[in-house]
């Protein structure tokens, strides 16, 4: 990631509503779900991770790319990050990701390391992604059990506040904008999110209409 920051306002993509989009530079104007050009290898193949059970506890490790082929259950930190103007910070990944290529998340995040912690893991991604430095400790919300015939792990959702300019990786994201959250709800059933992020922002939504957080 350079030190360019994001340029103007400029067309959002196709399907999206005219707000103020703040793309990385470079951005592509589809949020279609292209390949990875030739040659190029998924992000964060060889990682290794914590390999974990139904209670959550280590039980070996793995490589990331190996952990998915064979649905080794792992775990993540979903981080839900507003701004000064409580807007949530939205994102369409890039084609390279190992998983869920070119969706959108309302969560920054991702993976935990082998030997980390959810919190260590979730301020980690939260400043990587997001291409800040000094960011808050996120505030640990809940965990849940993401499991899919595809996919497992175990979950541990945060949130918090960035008033710091953000500067994205271009590695991982490749367009982003604060949406109010009106907005990011008319367009749950509209654009292409990535499964294990829409179901962490239904739980969140539910608990807290249920007074649990």
């Amino acid at each position: 990631m350079t030190d360019q920051q994001p340029r103007g306002e400029q067309q959002p993509p196709t399907g999206q509503p005219s707000f103020n989009a703040q793309p990385s530079p470079g951005a592509p104007p589809s949020p279609g779900a292209p390949r990875p050009p030739a040659g190029q290898e998924p992000l964060n193949a060889d990682e290794i991770l914590d390999v974990v059970d139904e209670h959550d506890r280590v039980v070996g490790q793995a490589p990331r790319a190996e952990s998915y082929a064979r649905r080794l259950r792992t775990r993540c930190a979903f981080i839900l990050v507003r701004d000064a103007e409580d807007r949530i910070f939205v994102h369409r990944r890039t084609p390279r990701k190992l998983v869920f290529p070119s969706h959108y998340d309302m969560f920054v995040g991702g993976v935990v390391g082998a030997g980390e912690s959810y919190d260590e893991a979730a301020l980690r991604e939260a400043e990587e992604e997001l291409g800040v430095r000094g960011l808050a400790r996120p505030e640990p919300l809940f965990r849940f059990l993401y499991e899919t015939p595809e996919h497992s792990w175990w979950s541990a959702v945060y949130q918090v506040r960035c008033t710091l300019p953000v500067a994205p990786q271009e590695s991982e994201i490749d367009w982003y904008a604060f949406l109010p959250e009106e907005e990011l709800v008319r367009r749950l059933d509209t654009w292409p999110w990535t499964p294990d992020g829409l179901a962490a922002y239904r739980q969140l939504t539910e608990r807290r209409a249920a007074g649990e957080l």
